[in-house]
């Protein structure tokens, strides 16, 4: 059976794979994510499409450079009113964001796509809504704190499966999805490519 290649470093991606019993070879994709992301905001783009492309890009720049095989991209962006996030910069970024998120409801947009010698085979769009409880600045700078910068790895510094659960009041969508990749719709899109059993 043939081996799927991940176009991320992502920690918890690459969990959620190994957790339902795929194989799979990690090349991060070597893209500038912050300023494709710019471009494609800049150009009006709706949330769905920024998260899409992100991750078709991610998936076509491997594939490029591994003929072949069958590369598996992913990437999330965060939905607040009329404005498209994606990873903070660094931990005070990601504070001045948990504070904004407090006592209100987001969208987190997650795309995943497969592609194989530079051409996109499967994609797919998630968005879940998300009510952030309201949060004292001192239960934010003990999350930052305990967290510290693994938590710059994920939109929105979620880190939902652990302590960033505690973020939360409420969540409306695909728990898989929060967590970076739409797992369902992915093993099914493996099955059809033969890289996972029937």
């Amino acid at each position: 059976m043939k081996e799927l290649v991940l176009a991320s470093a992502s920690a918890s991606r690459q969990v959620l794979l190994r957790a339902a019993g795929v194989t799979f070879a990690v090349v991060p994709a070597a893209i500038d994510e912050p300023a494709l992301m710019r471009m494609l905001v800049a150009k009006a783009a709706r949330a769905d499409r920024v998260a899409g492309e992100l991750a078709e890009q991610k998936a076509l720049e491997v594939s490029n450079r591994r003929p072949g095989e069958t590369v598996l991209g992913g990437d999330s962006v965060l939905v607040l009113g009329e404005e498209i996030l994606g990873k903070s910069a660094d931990l005070a970024a990601l504070r001045s964001l948990l504070l904004r998120l407090s006592g209100r409801d987001h969208h987190l947009v997650s795309a995943a796509a497969l592609a194989r010698d530079g051409k996109i085979l499967w994609r797919h769009v998630a968005t879940t809504r998300m009510w952030v409880r309201p949060l004292s600045e001192a239960f934010v700078d003990r999350y930052l704190a305990r967290g510290g910068e693994a938590l710059l790895g994920s939109v929105g510094g979620y880190h939902f499966e652990g302590l960033g659960a505690q973020l939360f009041e409420k969540v409306e969508g695909d728990y898989f999805s929060i967590l970076g990749l739409p797992l369902l719709p992915v093993l099914g899109a493996l099955r059809a490519e033969g890289l996972l059993e029937a």
